[in-house]
């Protein structure tokens, strides 16, 4: 390969997702919230957090899970943690979630992926056998001081609480 060659691959190619692991310090983020407002990481200072990236607000396997999380919301907010939930909805799709599905926890919209990218929750994947690009159904545990204390790529719907409950001893 040329020189040309390889600066022209180099310059088209897709770069690495990252990938988080338990001990890495949580990104930063700064998000619009459902219901107005904003939420941020150091919102989240001083009591250990769950952060749950998910594709889209009122869909199927979004909803079970979402759901799955507020039926066991009490069991988290009892060992002291505080669920976000994180898509690229719109904050008034997110606010019709919140309402219709009586979830008791914060969802975040991240419009730009920015976040998302940060915590390596957008990237290719392989929806019904085609590859696009989109959230990475990802799930995060945050310690109270912003360190990473769980960390689940592609995470299966049905086993997200029991997995959650598993990991963090609740």
């Amino acid at each position: 390969m040329t020189e040309k060659q390889t600066a022209s691959a180099s310059a088209s190619a897709t770069p690495a997702p990252v990938k988080l692991a338990v001990g890495d310090r949580a990104p930063d983020f700064d998000l619009p919230a459902a219901g107005g407002g904003r939420i941020s990481l150091a919102d989240l200072r001083g009591a250990p957090a769950i952060l749950w990236f998910y594709p889209a607000a009122n869909t199927s396997l979004c909803t079970k899970q979402a759901c799955g999380l507020r039926d066991e919301h009490a069991v988290f907010a009892d060992a002291g943690y505080r669920i976000v939930g994180i898509s690229p909805d719109p904050v008034p799709e997110l606010d019709r979630f919140i309402a219709e599905q009586h979830l008791p926890y914060d969802l975040a919209s991240d419009e730009t992926h920015e976040v998302m990218e940060a915590y390596g929750a957008w990237g290719t994947k392989n929806m019904y056998g085609k590859l696009v690009e989109g959230t990475i159904r990802s799930t995060f545990a945050i310690d109270a001081d912003g360190v990473l204390t769980l960390v689940k790529y592609r995470v299966g719907t049905p086993s997200h609480i029991t997995m959650l409950r598993e990991r963090l001893g609740v």
